[in-house]
């Protein structure tokens, strides 16, 4: 980046060194802007396609005017991310700040004042547009369909994990309440002994605060003698996800509340019939009965019920993937997301001019 003709136009901060889901969207969708604008990642988990902006470079452009628009674009997702950009911005930096809200629910005083003090809001859902008390350009999350694909053979996916059963069932996100782990499980519970060609994975991250809980939900398991049907899988590198999206034929969608929920467009693109709960965006992504099922978040029972509907009826699960597949591309693909985020960059640069 010491060149002027490859300064950026656009900053795409990362600046959580723990990975998460507003990492997984950066990473999903800053390679495609970087094909329409000059951008620059800066940050750790830089994904392939964009370049690295390292600290020196970018103190350096405190000093060199954006050579082909008036600012240069700082786009943030987290509270750190639009401090940094503000703190960049009232030291000489020409820069417009962006931020992307995907909360639902009421922002904190601190954090109104940093959304007060951004130059346009991208909200990921009507309802996370809802929480703010200023105008915003919603824009749903689009996925990357060349990742997240179905598998040429499912029943080969699966069957080469060497795990018992013929299907699988997957939940994925940090293991936490929050995210219906707990739900899941209490499902699986009274699911799995009725259908033993099923066995159910749990991939995601657990912290130290929810080690109890987590060994807990595994003592659930042990009394109901269902140890070796679910297994929790760890947090696994960024590359194996798809596969086990490949490999698993039903995906769960348990949050109890959620910003967004990209895991289900994930799972979808992949083919997956998904049960959803209602929470983050499920109710405007997949329409119920149709490419998927949604259910009342925090309850256990229609979890149940929904997951059941689908397991004695595997032929509806290989058609509602398909189903879910389609909508994804016509409706959710990173184009489509970048398009219209490029878009509000336009606007922003119109204005400064």
């Amino acid at each position: 980046m010491d060149r002027d003709h490859d300064e950026p136009e656009v900053i795409i901060p990362n600046l959580n060194w723990r990975y998460s889901g507003g990492t997984a969207v950066n990473r999903t969708i800053a390679p495609e802007i970087a094909k329409r604008c000059r951008a620059a990642w800066l940050g750790p988990d830089r994904p392939p396609g964009i370049p690295g902006l390292s600290l020196s470079a970018l103190l350096r452009l405190r000093i060199r005017h954006p050579r082909q628009h008036p600012v240069r674009i700082w786009h943030a997702r987290r509270n750190v991310e639009m401090i940094v950009g503000l703190i960049l911005k009232l030291t000489g930096f020409r820069l417009a700040l962006i931020f992307n809200s995907a909360a639902q629910r009421h922002h904190t005083a601190f954090t109104r004042f940093l959304i007060d003090r951004m130059d346009a809001v991208i909200a990921t859902s009507e309802m996370s547009a809802s929480y703010l008390r200023r105008p915003a350009t919603v824009i749903h999350h689009g996925i990357d369909t060349q990742t997240y694909a179905p598998p040429a053979d499912r029943a080969a996916a699966f069957a080469a994990t060497g795990l018992p059963g013929r299907f699988g069932i997957g939940h994925f996100g940090r293991v936490r309440p929050q995210k219906g782990t707990d739900l899941f499980v209490e499902a699986m519970c009274r699911l799995l002994p009725k259908y033993p060609d099923f066995t159910a994975v749990v991939i995601g991250r657990t912290t130290l605060e929810n080690r109890p809980f987590v060994e807990s939900l595994k003592s659930r398991l042990a009394a109901a003698g269902l140890a070796d049907r679910l297994y929790f899988l760890g947090e696994l590198p960024i590359a194996e996800v798809p596969l086990w999206y490949q490999r698993i034929s039903i995906y769960v969608f348990a949050s109890r509340e959620e910003g967004f929920g990209l895991t289900i467009l994930e799972a979808m693109a992949a083919g997956n019939a998904v049960v959803a709960a209602l929470a983050g965006a499920a109710a405007q992504i997949l329409t119920d009965q149709d490419n998927g099922l949604l259910v009342r978040a925090g309850d256990a029972d229609a979890l149940a019920a929904a997951l059941e509907q689908l397991m004695r009826d595997p032929q509806q699960v290989s058609e509602m993937g398909h189903r879910a597949r389609a909508h994804v591309l016509a409706n959710f693909s990173r184009e489509q997301e970048v398009d219209r985020i490029v878009a509000v960059y336009g606007q922003i640069w119109k204005a400064a001019t």
